[in-house]
This record gives structure tokens, C-alpha cells and sequence, in this order.
């Protein structure tokens, strides 16, 4: 899994006005969670554009008054008009609890399905995943070089070692549609 760094400062005053007033300098309050105590931080709001704005998932390593955590952004609150961020909430990390995060799913190979005229559909871009945070790939590579004309590849094809998929095991994540060329084509043929 991908780290990326990320730098705050501590809060001192706590609330709602001290909050608003961190936002007006353009500042999101943040809070880590998951260890001994809660660390009610701010980091600058422009530092979350490469975390927030990407189909990625990352391991973040918070650097706050020279210590260091390392966490995944569990939660992230937005405002209602300008799209802002307002809030956001860290979960600490280790090798030995589980987390769960939703990671990419990539799509390789080409189909004789697509090759025949068929439409390839991709219904789920992220997954749900549970395992220790050593062991989360970057993305779930899912391989459609066998994938025809009204098949499909369901999350229980999927072989992703030490991994936990928290989705229902049924769900199609690509499917081959036929489309009306085809459908056509083959009834002229007959």
C-alpha cells in the first residue's frame, strides 16, 4: 500500500468556534483515533488534495509536533454547498489489528467478448477489504482474456491471498453485455 506524508499541528482550544475559526484560515480540524488517546489535530487544507482527489487508497504517515503515526483517513465531512472540506477523522495503524478500506479495482487484458462486439461494463470500481494493512495490495487486478459475449466475473472468481472481501461474494465486477449490432448479426446469420 502507498504512503503519503502529511504534516499538522495541534489543537489547542476545542469546540465549534475554534473549529470555525481554524476553516476561515483554511485549515481542516482533524482527530486520530485508535490508540491510547484522541489527538485533536489541524493540518492545512489544501495538504488533502492528493490523499482525498484520487482513485488510490493510502497508508498515511502523519507527522504531528515531530511524532509520528502512522493511520488510514477513516472519515471526511464536506460542506454541503462549496464542497469544502470541513472534518476529517484518522484511524491509527499497526501490524497486528486489522483494518478495513476500499481499494481500486484495474481491469487487464482484452476480452473476445469486446472483440466480438459485445460491450464491456464495469460494475464495481472499489471493493471492500479487510486484512492487516502489510498485506492490502494497491489495487485488485482483475484479468478478462476469457470473458465472452453474456459473461461476467463475479468477486468469488477473485483469488487475492491474506485479503478479506467484504462485498457480497456474488456481485459481478465486469460482465460482457451483447449489444444490439450483435444481436442483430446473429439473427441475420440464421
Amino acid at each position: 500500500m502507498k504512503t503519503i506524508a502529511l504534516t499538522g499541528e495541534l489543537r489547542s482550544d476545542l469546540g465549534s468556534k475554534s473549529s470555525r475559526a481554524l476553516r476561515n484560515e483554511g485549515k481542516v480540524p482533524c482527530v486520530l483515533y485508535g490508540g491510547n488517546e484522541l489527538v485533536h489535530f489541524f493540518i492545512y487544507s489544501p495538504d488533502f488534495k492528493n490523499l482525498v482527489y484520487t482513485p488510490n487508497t493510502y497508508k498515511v504517515q502523519l507527522t504531528i509536533e515531530g511524532k509520528k503515526y502512522y493511520a488510514i483517513l477513516q472519515d471526511m465531512q464536506f460542506h454541503p454547498v462549496n464542497e469544502a472540506i470541513i472534518h476529517a477523522d484518522f484511524l491509527m495503524v499497526d501490524d497486528v489489528k486489522k483494518v478495513t478500506v476500499t481499494i481500486p479495482v484495474t481491469v487487464t487484458g482484452n476480452s473476445p467478448g469486446v472483440r466480438s462486439g459485445g460491450k464491456l461494463i464495469q460494475k464495481i470500481q472499489r471493493l471492500r477489504v479487510r486484512a492487516l494493512i502489510s498485506n492490502i495490495p494497491d489495487f485488485v487486478s482483475v484479468n478478462i482474456d476469457s470473458l465472452d459475449l453474456g459473461q461476467s466475473i463475479k468477486i468469488k472468481n477473485l483469488d487475492v491471498p491474506n485479503i478479506e472481501i467484504l462485498d457480497s461474494k456474488d456481485n459481478a465486477i465486469v460482465s460482457v453485455k451483447m449489444t444490439r449490432n450483435v444481436v442483430k448479426e446473429e439473427a441475420a446469420a440464421k
